[in-house]
């Protein structure tokens, strides 16, 4: 009997790679040229030492943090308007897990680790429109 099931896809074969990242202490309007000029959505901010977390911005924080609170993006930090802690997935972690994970937690996006070190980003979007799952 031929088996039909599929491999289990995991977290590190549909992330993208190469996660670019930013310092807290940028401007909103740095972090949004940044955004720009790579074509994404999201940034990652950098920890401020060892011990600290990952943070997260996203197009949705630089809409609520300067646009509807009518600040100047020049006068925002990074820091004030990004997502923190992170929610990261391990890099093995079955597809089915994350996309459970991020939908219940209602978020889009997470950084993949890999003992301990981020090595891309997954998100939902991308589950859906650059791979074949469904």
């Amino acid at each position: 009997m031929i088996s039909t099931r599929t491999p289990i896809v995991r977290a590190r074969d549909v992330m993208h790679k190469g996660v670019i990242s930013i310092d807290g202490m940028a401007t909103a309007k740095e972090a949004a040229a940044t955004m720009r000029d790579a074509h994404i959505s999201s940034l990652l901010v950098k920890k401020r030492h060892p011990d600290d977390a990952w943070g997260i911005i996203a197009t949705q924080d630089l809409i609520r943090g300067v646009i509807i609170s009518g600040r100047f993006s020049e006068e925002v930090n990074v820091y004030e308007i990004m997502t923190k802690p992170v929610i990261t997935v391990p890099d093995d972690m079955d597809i089915r897990y994350v996309t459970r994970l991020l939908y219940r937690a209602s978020i889009r996006r997470a950084p993949v680790e890999d003992k301990g070190e981020l090595i891309g980003m997954v998100s939902l979007t991308s589950l859906i429109l650059d791979n074949d799952l469904l």
